[in-house]
């Protein structure tokens, strides 16, 4: 069912665990403020539209603040919250952004507790409901057993363990005031519900069931469930509860070889296969990275399980508008920061350095194609700019991000800076701009937004993830035949003989890389636990300066220097706590039952 992320919210139950939910349309029949629970369960187009609107608590990535600014990956140009968590300034009461932007709804306790409610309900419910097919039926459980282990393993990764909830409340339980499960606990369900799902559902959605939950879709969330349990947080386990992490020494090395059976178990449906995996010659590498996220199922092989979006719907996905240079009109939402811009690898495969001459005075030559597929920096060819723009500032669609400009006569920022003639308001911080995810063949805007989608799960994780475990498990051919793959559609060279420490050092780089802007990044440094260095370094951006003898004519352009500084609102700090985002204080009030994490 592709346009199941098209369906408006017809309802919204009077629920214990969610105090709203936001309207969106209404039925022409019927005011929906007049739909009561029993009528849904005996008209299957309302059941149908019920399990439509479950899945919109799955959110996606590409809203106005995206995760990214609260890792090392990009920074928010606007603020809104991003701050606190970046500076590890949150607690019950002030979240930063996890509190205060719908945008972060996907992590949050509320509205999370409030989808589980759904799934919980309509279980409940199916088996008596109007519907007569089996199928259908079967179909509709594996889904919700999908979307339950869906919303858990978000509220394990924010929170850790939380109480695990499997009948639908009311106010007539006795007891609405359940304590935490443990982690170890929170994990098994997850991954029981995922096994539960693979078994009713079909290795694969096609057609008009498109976007809806398959086996494969199941079998991938346990494969990443299973690789965070796996992971050093969860073992070390800094805060030194049963919340937190594992407290009954529990067998890392066997968990690593579940994590990769449940890779594995994915791989060997052999359904899917990385995007266009063998590219003529880097630019084609750097092209086929970046349609990847421009290309839907079926034409796409690589996905998983993506969301749709339509461009007449108001659906918190406009990425171009959001993200795009302000030299087109756009906000300068989600910047890419250089501590990022850094880790990009020299196309031969070596480390770029600052200290390198040749590669400080060309600072974006020869880098990894998905570079160029991915970020948007000083001179990348981009779309034709804005009538207004064009002829005064830039005949060529060439991104500005140059902050001292000297024209002989005049010295001038480049259009796309704070600096600049067009909305200097909403320009980068960092000097650049997001490109990965956004269509380069059309004006973004307010009244002009693209369609597309947004991927949650996609083959190449898969093969990282399995990667990841062969490394912890000491079998480097295994792990370095899938990061070859990678390696191989991304236009870079493969390895060959490394192993140990120095693999593990590369596939965490290379995961970095290829998995950007992807809501993977936020918890990968946390489960490494390698948060406390990274996240504790400040952001970093670009200064550049240049000559020429006409801003608009970029081939006159000369004498380029470049400055690493520190963003100017991009100081950054880290503190152990951040490992867990704080219960909110109105869920801590509700129910005193429940355990705040460590440092809270």
């Amino acid at each position: 069912m592709k346009n199941l992320s098209y369906i408006s919210t017809l309802f919204c139950l009077i629920l214990v665990t969610a105090t709203a939910c936001d309207m969106q349309s209404v039925l022409d029949e019927e005011p929906v403020d007049q739909i009561s629970e029993e009528a849904i369960w005996d008209d299957p187009a309302l059941i149908e539209a019920y399990i439509n609107d479950i899945y919109l608590g799955m959110g996606h990535g590409l809203y106005e603040v995206m995760l990214s600014s609260a890792a090392d990956e990009t920074h928010f140009t606007h603020g809104y919250g991003v701050p606190q968590i970046v500076e590890s300034n949150v607690s019950p009461s002030d979240r930063g952004s996890f509190g205060s932007r719908d945008d972060y709804n996907h992590w949050d306790w509320e509205d999370l507790y409030f989808r589980i409610q759904q799934v919980n309900t309509l279980l409940a419910e199916i088996e008596d409901s109007a519907i007569e097919d089996q199928a259908v039926i079967d179909s509709y459980i594996g889904q919700a057993h999908f979307l339950r282990a869906y919303f858990y393993h978000n509220l394990l990764r924010i929170y850790g363990g939380v109480p695990i909830l499997t009948e639908p409340a009311s106010l007539n339980d006795e007891d609405l005031t359940p304590p935490r499960n443990s982690f170890a606990e929170t994990v098994d369900f997850i991954v029981a519900e995922a096994d539960s799902a693979a078994a009713l559902l079909p290795p694969e959605q096609t057609g008009e069931d498109l976007g809806r939950a398959s086996a494969a879709a199941a079998l991938a969330l346990k494969s990443r469930i299973l690789l965070y349990a796996a992971s050093d947080l969860a073992h070390e386990n800094p805060g030194g509860v049963e919340v937190t992490g594992y407290t009954g020494g529990a067998d890392q090395q066997q968990m690593w070889r579940e994590a990769k059976e449940a890779a594995r178990a994915v791989m060997d449906l052999g359904i899917y296969s990385l995007y266009l995996p063998e590219p003529e010659n880097q630019e084609a590498a750097a092209q086929n990275y970046y349609q990847l996220f421009l290309t839907e199922a079926p034409e796409n092989p690589e996905t998983i399980m993506e969301r749709y979006f339509l461009e007449t719907r108001d659906d918190g996905h406009n990425p171009g508008l959001d993200n795009g240079p302000n030299g087109y009109y756009n906000w300068a939402g989600n910047t890419p920061v250089q501590n990022l811009v850094d880790d990009y690898q020299m196309e031969d495969g070596s480390e770029f350095d600052w200290n390198n001459p040749d590669h400080a005075s060309d600072p974006y030559e020869d880098r990894d194609p998905r570079f160029e597929a991915s970020i948007l920096y000083d001179g990348a060819e981009w779309m034709e700019r804005p009538d207004d723009a064009s002829a005064a500032f830039d005949a060529d669609g060439v991104i500005q991000t140059v902050m001292e400009l000297d024209l002989g006569d005049a010295t001038v920022a480049g259009v796309d800076t704070r600096g600049g003639p067009i909305e200097d308001w909403n320009g980068t911080y960092t000097g650049y701009y997001l490109k990965k995810f956004i269509r380069d063949d059309m004006h973004h805007g307010q009244n002009n937004k693209q369609e597309g989608s947004w991927i949650f799960f996609r083959y190449t994780e898969i093969l990282l993830n399995y990667a990841e475990a062969s490394i912890e498990l000491g079998e480097y051919g295994d792990a370095r035949r899938e990061l070859n793959k990678i390696r191989t559609r991304a236009g870079m060279p493969t390895y060959t003989s490394i192993a140990g420490e120095e693999l593990m050092e590369e596939y965490r780089n290379e995961r970095r890389i290829e998995m950007a802007f992807e809501e993977q990044r936020y918890f990968d440094v946390r489960r490494w636990m390698i948060a406390p260095e990274v996240m504790d370094e400040d952001a970093r951006r670009i200064y550049i300066t240049a000559d020429a003898e006409e801003q608009s004519d970029r081939s006159t352009y000369s004498n380029y220097e470049y400055e690493v500084r520190t963003v100017g609102p991009g100081s950054r700090s880290w503190d152990d706590k951040m490992y867990f985002q704080p219960i909110p204080f109105e869920e801590m009030n509700r129910n005193d039952e429940l355990e705040q994490n460590p440092g809270y």
